[in-house]
């Protein structure tokens, strides 16, 4: 398993010009929720431009797999592994919600030194783990409503 370095992979995203989103656990952590994770997850713009340049850094990043336009411009998963760590480009989630649909619901935020991404807000990340309702997450649903709470009271 390579060393997990996260903000490497936001970076050569972000430089390389890649439209996306960080969604999921690094999402809530971004958030400030007090949870651990291990992949970056993002929805990325499935418009034919950002898929080139988001498979011109993937080839740099030296992924596991060697995706497709064709895969990179569906709405399904693909889980990544790169020299920084995992990385998953999901076409949508929850609801069939793609990037355009998300961008509504996404921040900006400062994560790094320069680093300024796009980062899906709280209230979306709650409601769509509510939604997938799978086991893991419903078990950070709690802790993730708890940091809500906190940040409304700031």
């Amino acid at each position: 398993m390579p060393e997990v370095r996260p903000t490497a992979t936001l970076r050569a995203l972000r430089d390389a010009g890649v439209d996306f989103i960080v969604v999921g656990g690094l999402a809530a952590v971004l958030n400030g929720a007090p949870i651990n994770t291990f992949d970056v997850d993002v929805v990325h713009s499935r418009d034919a431009a950002n898929i080139d340049r988001l498979l011109a850094v993937l080839d740099a990043l030296g992924t596991s797999l060697k995706p497709s336009m064709f895969h990179l411009a569906s709405s399904g998963h693909l889980n990544l592994v790169t020299r920084h760590g995992p990385l998953d480009l999901l076409g949508t989630i929850g609801r069939d919600l793609g990037y355009r649909d998300l961008l509504a619901h996404s921040i900006e935020l400062d994560v790094a030194d320069g680093l300024r991404i796009r980062v899906l807000d709280l209230e979306t990340l709650i409601a769509v783990k509510e939604e997938l309702g799978g086991d893991k997450d419903r078990a950070v649903l709690p802790i993730l409503r708890r940091t809500l709470e906190e940040k409304r009271k700031l």
